[in-house]
């Protein structure tokens, strides 16, 4: 018993103390420190002609919207993070799929949803990276497809 509790304390430490693999989040100071850089990802990809869309913690300026996703990771080891939505035609679809699952081989519509959500991070991060920020694929476990923006070359 007391081996156990030994292991349940490691393992809250690991994730937070939550105990539910939730990191642990950002002091208020350093998540308003990230809205800076954030905004500067927005105007870049603007200027690029992109359609862009700012969203965080407190909730998504424009839900329903495709194009770019722009927001603050709250988490300690986060940043900014930037990724792709798709029309919602080929969203839906893609969702209705995964609910239902129990195939075998992945269908068109799914593989073609994850090919352009793919393609489009590949090409932001190209973007941003040319605009001058540190830009790479954020953890895949945690954010899917998105890219972290950590910083901007000095």
């Amino acid at each position: 018993m007391k081996e156990r509790k030994s292991r349940v304390k490691e393992s809250e430490k690991r994730v937070g103390g939550s105990g539910f693999g939730i990191p642990p989040k950002a002091s208020p100071d350093v998540i308003a420190a990230r809205n800076a850089p954030a905004d500067k990802v927005c105007r870049e990809l603007e200027r690029g002609g992109l359609p862009v869309h700012r969203g965080d913690a407190e909730g998504d300026s424009s839900p329903g919207t495709s194009g770019t996703r722009v927001h603050v990771d709250p988490s300690t080891d986060g940043g900014v993070l930037v990724a792709w939505r798709t029309g919602e035609d080929l969203r839906a679809a893609a969702v209705d799929l995964l609910e239902k699952g129990g195939f075998s081989n992945i269908p068109p519509v799914l593989r073609h949803h994850e090919t352009v959500v793919q393609r489009m991070a590949d090409a932001l991060a190209g973007i941003l990276a040319s605009a001058g920020f540190e830009a790479a694929g954020a953890d895949p476990y945690t954010h899917g497809r998105a890219v972290l923006v950590k910083g901007v070359h000095t």
